[in-house]
């Protein structure tokens, strides 16, 4: 049967891509670095949020310029990579891409140029019309900006569109251009919190694309 929004967007990082434990030691990496506290797994999906900034001045106490952001930003990466061969697709990632009947397609705030190659390398590339990742140095900002460019480029109206993600901005993203979004609680961000927010939520991948097809 085909869902009444017949274009799926997938989240990569956290959603795709089973990379927490990477994240929070690629940022504590960047903490340290700034004298700033170690955190926890836990720790960091109740706290973290986007402008990504913003988090780095709660946790290390003080206020974050554009230069202090920009340093922490490129150690938190750099630790990043070194990691990422070690990350494995979510349990269920390939099941639930071949569970939607309609298109799919990618938008992460990973950089392009290092995303493009990596979701090749898990062999997902064929399943998606588009591939897009952050065209800019410096990362941590909002999505809604670039799901708009990824769906203008896909000649795509937001009411077309569900966007499965881990995290708060994936469904403010979702909002801003007038697609829904189902959250998944298995990325960077806290479960109850994601519950609390009133979008469908969803502890696995295949779950969340079931929800994606009822949404109207």
């Amino acid at each position: 049967m085909t869902p009444a929004r017949h274009h799926l967007v997938w989240d990569w990082n956290g959603t795709l891509l089973d990379d927490l434990d990477l994240v929070v030691r690629a940022t504590n990496v960047a903490f340290a670095s700034a004298g700033g506290p170690a955190i926890t797994a836990d720790e960091h999906r109740v706290r973290f949020r986007r402008p990504v900034a913003d988090y780095y001045a709660e946790m290390l106490g003080r206020a974050m310029d554009d230069e202090a952001y920009g340093r922490l930003d490129r150690i938190f990466h750099d630790a990043y990579r070194a990691g990422l061969t070690s990350c494995a697709l979510a349990a269920d990632a390939t099941a639930a891409i071949a569970a939607w009947p309609g298109s799919q397609s990618l938008l992460s705030m990973w950089f392009h140029d290092e995303l493009v190659p990596t979701v090749h390398t898990y062999g997902l590339t064929p399943h998606f019309t588009r591939v897009d990742g952050l065209r800019s140095a410096v990362g941590g900002g909002s999505k809604a900006e670039w799901l708009a460019k990824h769906l203008a480029e896909l000649g795509l109206a937001g009411g077309e569109v569900v966007l499965i993600g881990d995290s708060l901005d994936d469904a403010d993203a979702a909002i801003s251009v007038g697609a829904r979004c189902v959250l998944y609680t298995g990325g960077i961000s806290d479960p109850a919190r994601l519950r609390a927010s009133g979008h469908p939520t969803a502890d696995t991948l295949t779950s969340a694309v079931n929800l994606a097809h009822t949404l109207p």
